[in-house]
């Protein structure tokens, strides 16, 4: 069984690349190149020099004593929250743009949920010097109004989707648009591993830094390189993808992916998609999507603005679909709750993503000897508004 992509694009039956004619050449040009571009011996250099000296990496992994202790078993932080710009994200764009120069592209778009991918996009256009529009819906426009302000400062054009349920589903279709529109001069840096063929490799390798350190950092650690668990949230899915991309074959390793409940996975409001999706096409892939009987895309919810997407990216619908990986989903107030513990006990204020997966601890039990390893994917700067009126602070 192998969980990496195979060359037609797609993680067991999902994945592909369904998409409109007009978008044809983009891809295309994409997936002739991207990994002859990526291997290049100059490409790496750049790519692993910028995470250095830019991106502030390795990030630390950090054994959480008192979270530990608490739950009496050994918990591993991996601090992507660290990072430039705050998570994850940037780790993606950095690689993104080398490859968009090098595909001699002058202009860049996105499409952002919670704000993290588009401030990591806007910072590594204001580095290269080149033109950025960023798409965002209108409703998470309001709930994450540092973000908006930051990609303003680097220089960005922040373009709010107006249609649906106006957060990251819509800002996505609204890039889409733009590429059709743009083929020639625009290069799209997708924010997940979503997306067409071969967007969710491709992001998923450049994500993969995160668990190439983890092997080392807990050698140096706990004398072995595999964990007993890596635990990461889930709403794209690149965080995890990142986190999980070095162990997918290691099958002593077991992996946890954790979506949104929202307000309870039986209310309507909610974007846990291994409990309520079914198979479908959404932004160029076949994957695992909420959607009503006759196939429309339901309106996911989630109070985290970078888990509420309707499906998740195709390589997550193959590890649920063939239970290499456990698909946990956890409400907004048990995510909040956590959110605030690790806060109290550790001096770390979570994104609000990360919470859900730092909440498993109150439904799964471990035992003492267990390694667990789990991607703190953000920081909680960005999620301070909903923090403050959620707890009243």
């Amino acid at each position: 069984m192998s969980y990496n992509v195979n060359e037609k694009g797609y993680y067991g039956e999902f994945g592909g690349a369904y998409i409109p004619e007009m978008l044809y050449p983009n891809i295309e040009e994409l997936r002739q190149n991207y990994l002859k571009i990526t291997a290049e011996p100059s490409f790496q250099e750049e790519f692993h020099a910028l995470l250095k000296d830019y991106v502030g990496r390795p990030t630390p992994l950090y054994y959480a004593k008192r979270l530990s202790e608490k739950f009496n078993t050994k918990i591993y932080l991996k601090r992507e929250d660290l990072n430039h710009t705050g998570a994850h994200k940037v780790n993606n764009t950095i690689g993104q743009i080398l490859l968009a120069q090098r595909l001699g592209k002058t202009r860049i778009i996105a499409e952002t949920g919670a704000g993290q991918h588009g401030v990591a996009t806007a910072t590594v256009c204001a580095l290269m010097g080149i033109e950025c529009v960023v798409y965002m819906g209108e409703v998470d426009i309001a709930r994450q109004a540092p973000n908006v302000a930051r990609m303003k400062m680097l220089g960005a054009k922040v373009v709010p989707a107006t249609s649906g349920s106006k957060t990251l589903k819509d800002a996505t279709n609204e890039a889409m648009r733009d590429w059709i529109n743009n083929p020639v001069d625009t290069h799209y840096i997708v924010g997940s591993v979503v997306g067409p063929h071969p967007y969710p490799d491709m992001v998923a390798r450049f994500q993969a830094v995160v668990s190439e350190e983890i092997k080392w950092q807990l050698r140096e650690k706990e004398g072995r390189s595999n964990p007993d668990y890596v635990m990461a949230c889930v709403g794209g899915g690149s965080n995890a993808a990142g986190a999980f991309y070095h162990y997918l074959d290691e099958k002593d390793v077991k992996l946890i992916a954790v979506e949104a409940a929202g307000k309870g996975v039986d209310t309507g409001e909610s974007a846990a998609t291994s409990i309520l999706g079914k198979e479908g096409i959404i932004h160029g892939s076949k994957t695992l999507l909420m959607q009503t009987h006759d196939g429309q895309i339901t309106e996911p919810y989630s109070i985290s603005a970078g888990l509420d997407y309707p499906g998740v990216g195709p390589m997550h619908a193959h590890l649920f679909k063939t239970g290499r990986a456990e698909f946990i989903a956890i409400t907004d107030d048990d995510a909040m709750t956590s959110g605030l513990e690790l806060s109290q006990l550790e001096g770390i204020i979570p994104a609000i993503e990360t919470s859900h997966a730092l909440a498993v601890f109150n439904y799964k039990k471990f035992k003492p000897n267990d390694v667990i390893v789990i991607n703190l994917s953000g920081r909680g700067d960005k999620d301070l508004d909903t923090y403050i009126k959620y707890f009243k602070l």
